[in-house]
Parts: C-alpha cells; sequence; structure tokens
C-alpha cells in the first residue's frame, strides 16, 4: 500500500503583483541596510528586506539621547537619520545584488513634490522589487505625519506619487490618527497597492533625578511589545475596511505574534525591535510558522490570512 506523501509546504504570499517567498520581512529602521546582519542570518531566506529608510537629500536627525529602554518596549528618537538618495545608490544599494530575496525602499519627503522625485528615480533603479512610502514618522518636525494624518492629503499624496511609478507601492501608516481605517482607504482610492501598519507610538519618558526628558528630542516613537495589542486591532480594523493587502508590525517578537497578526488579516509581517534584541528573530520566526502550518495540517500560508473569527 502506497504511503500518501503530505505536499510541500507553501509559504508564499503576494503583495499586489510583488510575491514574497515567505511571510516575513525585516522593517525598516531596525536593520539598518541589510549588511549589519549578514554575519547571524543568510539574508536571502527573509521573504522582503526594507533598509533605512531614504531622503532627498542626507539628514543627521535628532540630537541624542535617541534610545531609551521602557518597560516592554523601546523609545526611539532618531529622527530618520540617513545619508541622502544618492550615497544611497553609489555605496548601498550594490550590496543588494547578490543577496536573493525581494528588496522594498522606505522613502520619505517633508513636500509632496519631494516624495514624488523620489518615486520616481527609484523607480529607474534595477534590482528594486517595491516602495513603501512613511507617511508616518512620529519624531520629525515636517514632513510624512502631515500627510498621514489627514484623508484627503493622504489620497492626494498617495495619487500623486502612483502616478510616478510603476513599482509594487506600499503606504506605511501612523497609528497617531483617530480613524487609522480612514486612512487606509485614503491610500487606496490613490493608487496604493498595500498598507503597513503599524508605525511606532508618540510617547516620552522622564528622567525623575535630573527633571530632564530621557530623549533628546522630548518625545519619541513607543515599539516593542508593548505595542503589540493595539497594533494587533489597527490591523484587523484595516482589514476589514479595504480590499488591498495589510501588512502587520507592532511588537512581533516570535512566530506566535506574526501568526496572530495574518489571523486577523496581514498578508505579511515586518519584524523590527525583535531585530535589536535577537537579530535570528526573522529566520526563527519563519520556522515557527512552519511549524505551526504542519501542526494544523495546512499547506499553504495564505489560509491563515483573515481566518480569525469573531
Amino acid at each position: 500500500m502506497m504511503m500518501k506523501i503530505a505536499p510541500p509546504l507553501d509559504l508564499s504570499v503576494c503583495i499586489g503583483k510583488l510575491e514574497l517567498k515567505n511571510p516575513v520581512i525585516a522593517a525598516s529602521g531596525t536593520f539598518g541596510y541589510g549588511q549589519e546582519f549578514e554575519n547571524f542570518i543568510d539574508l536571502s531566506q527573509l521573504g522582503a528586506i526594507i533598509p533605512k529608510g531614504i531622503s532627498l537629500s542626507p539628514m543627521q536627525g535628532n540630537s541624542p539621547p535617541r534610545i531609551f529602554e521602557t518597560n516592554g518596549g523601546i523609545l526611539n528618537s532618531i529622527g530618520l537619520q540617513n545619508p541622502g538618495l544618492q550615497v544611497f545608490i553609489n555605496e548601498k544599494l550594490p550590496y543588494f545584488k547578490k543577496i536573493k530575496t525581494n528588496l522594498i525602499i522606505n522613502f520619505f519627503g517633508k513636500t509632496q513634490k519631494e516624495y514624488v522625485e523620489l518615486s520616481r528615480r527609484l523607480d529607474d533603479l534595477p534590482g528594486i522589487s517595491g516602495l513603501e512610502m512613511n507617511i508616518s514618522c512620529p519624531n520629525v518636525k515636517q514632513g510624512g505625519i502631515i500627510f498621514g494624518s489627514d484623508p484627503r492629503m493622504t489620497y492626494r499624496l498617495v495619487s500623486a506619487v502612483r502616478k510616478s511609478s510603476e513599482l509594487p507601492f506600499i503606504v506605511k501608516l501612523s497609528p497617531n490618527v483617530t480613524d487609522i481605517s480612514a486612512i487606509a482607504r485614503s491610500a487606496e482610492e490613490g493608487g496604493a497597492d498595500a498598507v503597513s501598519l503599524v508605525n511606532t507610538f508618540k510617547a516620552m519618558a522622564i528622567n525623575i533625578h535630573s527633571k530632564k526628558p530621557e530623549l533628546g528630542n522630548i518625545i519619541g516613537g513607543l515599539s516593542g511589545p508593548a505595542i503589540k495589542p493595539i497594533a494587533l486591532r489597527m490591523v484587523w480594523e484595516v482589514f476589514q475596511a479595504v480590499k488591498i493587502p495589510v501588512i502587520g508590525m507592532g511588537g512581533i517578537m516570535k512566530a506566535e505574534d506574526a501568526i496572530e497578526f495574518m489571523l486577523a488579516g496581514a498578508s505579511a509581517i515586518q519584524i523590527g525591535t525583535a531585530n535589536l534584541i535577537n537579530p535570528r528573530t526573522g529566520i526563527e520566526v519563519i520556522k515557527g510558522i512552519k511549524r505551526y502550518l504542519l501542526q494544523n495540517r495546512i499547506n499553504r500560508v495564505r489560509e491563515l490570512i483573515g481566518l480569525f473569527k469573531k
């Protein structure tokens, strides 16, 4: 009697026309430019890598201190420090030619004109799989968060950028809004292929001895396990509000967290703060998802998306 051989696990997911080998993405901001992690993991095993966000011109970032550890997470006020687009193209982009996974570029600007110019120039570069437009950083004084707080401004910006690039286009949303579903719908109507959420929550800490703020910028962004239940709720709400794919993030530390986000409606997930604690988190999450699928006799990871029932 012939034994039935179980079909191989299919971990692939689609973000618009972009197919990922698995749903695990290294989030922008905590993964450097990829090369910093090459001694810890095989970068090609990840579904995608999103390097540190890029602006047209170099940015120095905020005054130190810029990182502060708190209960269940960290506060950061880096201020989007980066070397600018041209240095990224000349010095950072060539490294990714040897990495066999998707490269998604996170970008941001202070004006709509800057966003459009960035997307247009990135669209012409070889080796880029998609774009993630940041309209959600809480610790800079100008730019993204303004566009990400008003549905009408979100629509206008997304529409303008959509016309300047044919690459798969993700819009990264802020949780620091009254109704994140309304912002997500505006991004969808403007032409986004997907939305990613959430970025960090505005937060602060005070040193009771010096009576001064723990961050040089006073206010920073809270990330890590402390925000996961709120992020999960927002992903579930947005999943019900839009038809485009949702990419979930916020406090994902292990495979069980990632699976929760997928059950809530995320087509893929991003790992951020956990990379700073354990650089192998992404690979461990992929292995954990495989175990879960085998234990539950599920062959395709896509079957998990939105499987949560009230």
